[in-house]
This record gives C-alpha cells, sequence and structure tokens, in this order.
C-alpha cells in the first residue's frame, strides 16, 4: 500500500487515532472531500466499524469494506475492483488503479450518488460471502 500524502507530511508527527482526526489533519484542500465522502460512507455502513489501519481510515465489518486516503491532488477510494466492475460505464471520467482504488481530484466534485451506489454494491458483495478473511 502506497504511503499518503498525509501520512508523509501533517501526521508525521502524530498519527490519527480516529478517522474525524485523519480528516482534521490533511491539508485543507482535500478536507470537503475527505467530509463528504466520510458521510457518504457512514450512510451506507452505519454498523460498521471505522478504524484507522496503516495510517488511513477504513471501514471493517469486521472484513473490509472500503477505504480512502488524501493525496497532494486527489483523494483514493477503495472498495474493490468486483464493486467498480458493475459501474465502470459510469467511471470512464476518473482514474482507477490496478489495485481498484478510484481517484477523485479535489477540482472535481464528489460523484455523491455514484459512490453511494459503488459502496452498496461492495456491501452486497460481502455480505454474500462465505468466507471470513479480511480483504
Amino acid at each position: 500500500m502506497r504511503i499518503s500524502y498525509i501520512e508523509t507530511t501533517v501526521m508525521a508527527r502524530r498519527r490519527p487515532t480516529t478517522i474525524a482526526e485523519y480528516i482534521e489533519a490533511a491539508p485543507r484542500e482535500s478536507q470537503s472531500h475527505l467530509t463528504q465522502l466520510y458521510e457518504i460512507l457512514r450512510r451506507v455502513a452505519p454498523d460498521a466499524e471505522e478504524t484507522i489501519k496503516w495510517g488511513t481510515p477504513f471501514f471493517v465489518e469486521p472484513r473490509f469494506l472500503f477505504a480512502f486516503s488524501a493525496h497532494k491532488a486527489h483523494l483514493g477510494f477503495t472498495s474493490s475492483n468486483d464493486a467498480l466492475e458493475p459501474h465502470r460505464d459510469k467511471l470512464q471520467d476518473f482514474e482507477i488503479t490496478k489495485m481498484g482504488i478510484l481517484k477523485i481530484p479535489y477540482s472535481q466534485p464528489i460523484p455523491t450518488s455514484l459512490i453511494k451506489e459503488i459502496a452498496q454494491t461492495r456491501m452486497k458483495l460481502v455480505g454474500e460471502r462465505e468466507d471470513q478473511s479480511f480483504w
């Protein structure tokens, strides 16, 4: 996992222990996007555990649901490639890494409905799994 912009700058002094602390420690230009994404994910997964793992905000149940991170010019939203697949036609304007991280530039608005749909897809996929492995 790549080290995020926050980990290499602001958080080098004191690592956050909650998602709210993570957002507060993030660069000002990222905070609005991070807050919006956080609120969407909280509504989709109200019973998920919110935690910081590897310096990154995670939602788990106890299996991995999704995560997000602040970077210099974008935020990264991680669910899974399987959760992104049904939405590929709506994701053409965004960069997606090989690991399935959706990059949302701070210069663009958060695609609220799309993020909600992807998160709901991820919740459904995890709920249908029989295994208990984290990833």
